[in-house]
């Protein structure tokens, strides 16, 4: 009896103790990023922060000073690409949208519902222009942003100045990041695609074991990474030769070693040897350092179609890397060429204007921004405009999970508050806010490559700051804002989140339907049963297995802001997970078998492709069909020793992760 009195007593503590436990959702979004501190940003941000403070000091307008600040904050805050033609528009950009959002806020301070209507007006302007790229996102946070700072703020008359000022701040931020232009004007570009060499030459490493998986989601995150950079330039640069269009050949070739790094871990002898590892990272070195002669490496004999495949692509991407009479404009411009920038910029507005997404997200950030407004327009609150300044942050798009923004940025403001409660209280309006500054926007950059939580905690202190210097209310603004960041998660929660069905029945299965039916036509490209496409057609090939695997990237990206959710999202959408790796699975086994066939396998039957086509395209169809996984049978008849097996063993496997489990 005592046995059994002890043991619920000791049962009940776990209990106990799990109930105190956080939630897994939170703790991954609590849980700081292993990502290094850019030590350059820290420093732009410390000078491009409190220089603007100094300078208003000393010439008697510290009110203009903030704002110059306020400028450069935002210059900051954008300033996240690593190419200085990426940074020019990252940082150029949103400050024009800044701008105009400044002036209209201007206009409307103290209109009271005329301001509620122009804000909302705004922040459907904003919604919908942010689903057009990286920096449209940023242009329209801006816009948004500044807009309610400048309607919920005094600002100096006449309407001109405030966005004159907020301009110079972000183009002072301009200049001191472009001062590095002269001297490494080309080096981001090559250190991306120098990194891409280095990821490709782990993959090869990697070949044959279980750290396989996870080196093939390095090298496509790379890619992803250097092809960005490089065609961003390219837009601007319409000649076919000169060393950009050599990077890009260089770039180019690794895909290659990419296609038959796959036949290697599946197949390989010969190319599993760390001789072929230590060439790649020999390339990687030479295209970091601008060699163009070295000795030909010594490779293992090839004893298969695989080996073959590898030993091929080192030789042809070392004949581009290292001789100096490489002609880089008769490289295989697989990828295509990027757009005009009018025809990109018409592609861009008509799918605002036409993508419900867009429209969707536009009118749900409208009606929390407006219900913002209106409360604090009904409800008599303290410089209340951070209120729709919490809401903007919180449903801002690219940050994870609405629900988990909203808990996050609660404990993040807590926490910034504490720091700036310390500093309004201590430290004493005037000099003293220039070093404070430059340590508090330092740790802006530092932490926001932590997690979102720690980037809310690190610029709360900087606005309320700011924002004394404006308004002189010094200690007393600490309790209002916390109580108006409440305010603004819970509209965010209520109107922004539980009305919207999207944002809780996240639509993973769709996603991921798509991806597996992208699959399904890869694996009838890779065997010349797409349209016109022959099986000697490599550029299609490869464009639609890029295009594939950063597809299967940003699905990766959405069950990761899946699995921040509360349940049942997060829980389905790690249940689901395993069906993501194994559709990669099946594109790295499709480009195995091509890479085989290419280098003297037989090639299959008509019949095989055709059943694996159809398992592929019965499974996605399941996935829009249904909110759980179904059981399916994979019937997939075919030559057990031919070049389809690998592929039809990773298609039933699919299938079978894609079966309910038993109930118990």
């Amino acid at each position: 009896m005592a046995e059994h009195e002890g043991g619920a007593r000791a049962a009940g503590r776990r209990a106990g103790r799990r109930a105190l436990t956080p939630p897994e959702w939170l703790i991954r979004g609590l849980r700081p990023q292993d990502a290094p501190v850019p030590r350059a940003a820290v420093a732009r941000a410390a000078v491009a922060l409190s220089a603007p403070l100094a300078v208003g000091l000393a010439t008697g307008q510290p009110a203009y000073g903030a704002l110059t600040s306020i400028g450069a904050l935002s210059g900051v805050i954008g300033d996240t690409a690593d190419a200085y033609r990426m940074r020019l528009l990252n940082i150029a950009v949103p400050q024009l949208f800044g701008a105009v959002g400044i002036m209209l806020g201007t206009l409307v301070y103290g209109q009271g519902w005329a301001a509620v209507g122009a804000l909302t007006l705004v922040a459907l302007v904003s919604g919908m222009i942010s689903s057009i790229g990286a920096v449209a996102s940023v242009s329209g946070l801006l816009l948004l942003l500044n807009a309610v700072v400048g309607a919920g703020l005094p600002m100096p008359g006449p309407w001109w100045k405030a966005p004159l000022l907020i301009t110079l701040g972000g183009l002072f931020v301009l200049v001191l990041t472009l001062l590095g232009w002269p001297l490494r004007g080309r080096a981001p570009e090559v250190a991306a695609v120098a990194a891409t060499y280095r990821s490709v030459a782990e993959l090869l490493a990697a070949a044959g074991t279980s750290d396989y998986d996870a080196r093939r989601q390095d090298v496509t995150e790379s890619l992803n990474t250097s092809y960005d950079l490089i065609l961003a330039r390219r837009a601007h640069d319409h000649g076919r030769r000169g060393p950009l269009v050599r990077l890009l050949a260089q770039l180019n070739v690794v895909i290659p070693l990419v296609e038959a790094a796959a036949a290697a871990h599946r197949y390989g002898r010969a190319s599993r040897r760390p001789e072929i590892a230590a060439a790649v990272r020999e390339l990687a070195d030479a295209v970091e350092h601008g060699r163009r002669t070295a000795p030909e490496a010594v490779l293992p004999s090839p004893e298969g179609p695989a080996d073959r495949a590898v030993e091929r692509a080192v030789r042809h991407a070392s004949a581009v890397v290292h001789r100096p009479d490489a002609d880089p404009a008769r490289a295989d411009d697989r990828l295509g060429r990027p757009a005009a920038l009018g025809v990109r910029v018409r592609r861009a507005t008509r799918g605002v204007l036409l993508s419900e997404q867009s429209w969707r997200y536009g009118l749900r950030l409208a009606l929390c921004i407006g219900i913002a407004q209106s409360f604090v327009s009904l409800v008599p609150l303290t410089r209340s405009y951070w209120v729709a300044l919490t809401v903007t942050f919180v449903l801002k798009p690219g940050f994870g999970s609405v629900f988990s923004r909203a808990v996050l940025r609660a404990l993040g403001t807590a926490a910034g508050l504490l720091v700036a409660t310390a500093v309004l209280a201590a430290v004493p309006r005037g000099w003293a806010d220039v070093p404070v500054m430059m340590v508090l926007a330092a740790l802006i950059p530092a932490f926001s490559a932590k997690g979102y939580a720690f980037q809310t905690a690190a610029i709360t202190p900087v606005i309320l700051l700011l924002s004394d210097v404006l308004n002189h209310q010094g200690f007393h603004l600490v309790l209002p804002r916390l109580v108006d960041s409440l305010i603004g998660c819970a509209i965010v929660l209520v109107a922004g989140y539980l009305l919207w069905p999207e944002s809780w029945h996240t639509r993973i299965g769709d996603r991921l339907a798509q991806a597996v039916e992208d699959a399904a036509d890869y694996v009838a490209c890779a065997f010349g049963r797409v349209g016109s496409s022959a099986p000697g057609d490599q550029g299609e090939r490869v464009r639609r297995r890029r295009r594939l695997y950063r597809d299967l990237s940003n699905v990766r990206s959405e069950f990761q802001r899946a699995l921040t959710e509360p349940p049942p999202t997060g829980a389905r959408a790690a249940a689901w997970w395993p069906l993501v790796v194994a559709v990669e699975r099946i594109v790295d086994a499709t480009t195995a078998a091509r890479v085989r066939v290419d280098h003297g396998a037989t090639p299959p039957h008509d019949a095989e492709i055709t059943g694996i086509e159809r398992q592929l395209r019965e499974l996605a169809e399941g996935l829009r069909s249904s909110e759980e996984l179904v059981e399916v049978r994979a019937d997939l008849p075919g030559d057990d020793k031919g070049v389809l097996e690998p592929l039809r063993q990773e298609v039933r496997a699919a299938r079978a992760i894609a079966s309910p489990a038993p109930r118990s």
